[in-house]
């Protein structure tokens, strides 16, 4: 396949998504799950971007001055208090839809975010750069996992970091985060995740590697009924995130 025709997408993955656009901001619709753990990642995102720039932990604006990539963005539920915590957000979407929505939020909440509706590679193409890019809950709806991984690699900033949350393709995710899920307690549309496209740890540090990133840190998260929210955990066979790093000065 030439570099022309190569392409990140799924177009059934972005039609999927397009269609439930109007709940993204139902905190009990269909995008439940991910209000559910926005506030783990949210804290995970805070404390590492603190302790990497030295940033005061105190601060309610610890992201000031940094260039924020929130790539697959979908309503803007990431990248509205990662603004808020004062970076200068770009969220890119595949789906127009998906950015109409974030935009109109956005503008009703009075929090500057750049919603584009574009690709990674576009992104690419354009020399956009970032301090740091969020893969949250995307690489396992992408067409092409290593294009995608290396794409964003190469927009992040000598210094700069990237973080990947996503599934891991064992049979312990697809019996909790597929049939669990989405057949038995519902929280997802069925066929929201199909088990060929979920991601191993492995797979997501390949590419990374590939393209001069550095992982730092491979953390588990794991949803526990009793406290009905979402924690950080060692164990990585279902929920994971992959933080990674471009050695070099940051500007």
């Amino acid at each position: 396949m030439s570099s022309e025709a190569r392409t990140t997408i799924d177009q059934s993955e972005v039609d999927r998504f397009s269609a439930m656009a109007a709940e993204w901001w139902d905190p009990t619709g269909k995008f439940k799950p991910l209000h559910k753990i926005n506030p783990v990642r949210l804290a995970y995102i805070r404390e590492k971007v603190i302790e990497h720039y030295g940033r005061d932990p105190k601060s309610i604006r610890p992201l000031e001055g940094l260039r924020v990539l929130d790539i697959g963005c979908g309503g803007g539920l990431l990248s509205e208090p990662v603004a808020r915590m004062g970076a200068s957000v770009l969220g890119a979407d595949a789906s127009e839809k998906n950015i109409k929505i974030a935009m109109t939020h956005s503008a009703q909440s009075g929090v500057e975010v750049d919603y584009r509706a574009v690709t990674a590679e576009a992104l690419a193409a354009q020399g956009e750069t970032f301090d740091i890019v969020l893969n949250m809950e995307v690489v396992e709806h992408v067409a092409d996992v290593d294009y995608f991984l290396s794409t964003c690699a190469s927009m992040v900033r000598p210094g700069g970091l990237m973080l990947v949350s996503t599934i891991n393709r064992t049979l312990k995710a697809a019996a909790l985060a597929i049939v669990g899920a989405e057949y038995v307690l519902r929280w997802l549309p069925r066929g929201t995740h199909q088990y060929e496209k979920l991601v191993r740890p492995e797979e997501i540090e390949r590419p990374l590697a590939a393209n001069g990133m550095q992982i730092l840190e491979t953390k588990g998260v794991f949803f526990n009924p009793l406290q009905n929210q979402w924690n950080l955990s060692a164990d990585t066979d279902v929920n994971y995130m992959v933080l990674a790093h471009r050695p070099g000065q940051t500007a």
